[in-house]
């Protein structure tokens, strides 16, 4: 299983605008990643709805976690999306 910790890049946090283009990358992944914060359950990276109710904002922490073939590059790919600052 491979997992990162990436910084929320996104000045806005992770909410809409930069929560659909995460999620929409991760949707497309060929395998199924997971977002996390401190103290709450893991969500499937690809469900707007999870992803938002994580309620993780500007500089915050999240570990995503996938397993499988490619899951180090998939995991790279989200991470440096997530990490861009933006105001996406």
């Amino acid at each position: 299983m491979a997992q990162r910790v990436v910084s929320i890049g996104f000045r806005s946090g992770l909410h809409a605008r930069p929560a659909a283009t995460f999620v929409q990358a991760a949707a497309q992944a060929p395998l199924p990643v997971t977002i996390a914060v401190e103290g709450k359950r893991p969500v499937a990276a690809g469900s707007m709805l999870g992803v938002l109710s994580l309620a993780v904002g500007h500089g915050d922490q999240v570990i995503l976690t996938a397993q499988g073939e490619h899951a180090e590059a998939v995991l790279d790919e989200l991470a440096d999306l997530l990490g861009k600052e933006s105001d996406a």
